[in-house]
């Protein structure tokens, strides 16, 4: 997957260029959606830097073997980003946790 083709499932699915982030809680990975996106006057991005982001970002997600597991629940969910509310995917990273976690 790349940034572009991240971006593009982000847009088709609710119209909107969504913020997102890889957070580690607790010792487990979530690829999350944030409710910030880059047509608002208040995001604190540019074009360039965004798309930069989503390239990381997708390149770590293909890294772990994690994009059909992110395509097929951001196709199936009925949710949205909202305000203070991300849509939150738990990243299965079998055996791989261990080579990315270091406690």
């Amino acid at each position: 997957m790349t940034g572009q083709e991240l971006h593009t499932l982000l847009f088709s699915k609710w119209g909107k260029s969504y913020d997102v982030q890889i957070k580690k809680i607790k010792g487990k990975f979530f690829f999350q959606v944030m409710w910030k996106y880059l047509e608002q006057t208040s995001f604190p991005m540019s074009q360039t830097w965004y798309f930069n982001h989503l390239d990381t970002v997708a390149n770590y997600l293909t890294a772990w073997g994690s994009t059909d597991q992110i395509i097929t629940y951001l196709e199936q969910t009925h949710n949205r980003p909202r305000m203070g509310k991300a849509i939150s995917i738990a990243l299965d990273l079998g055996e791989k946790t261990s080579e990315w976690i270091l406690d």
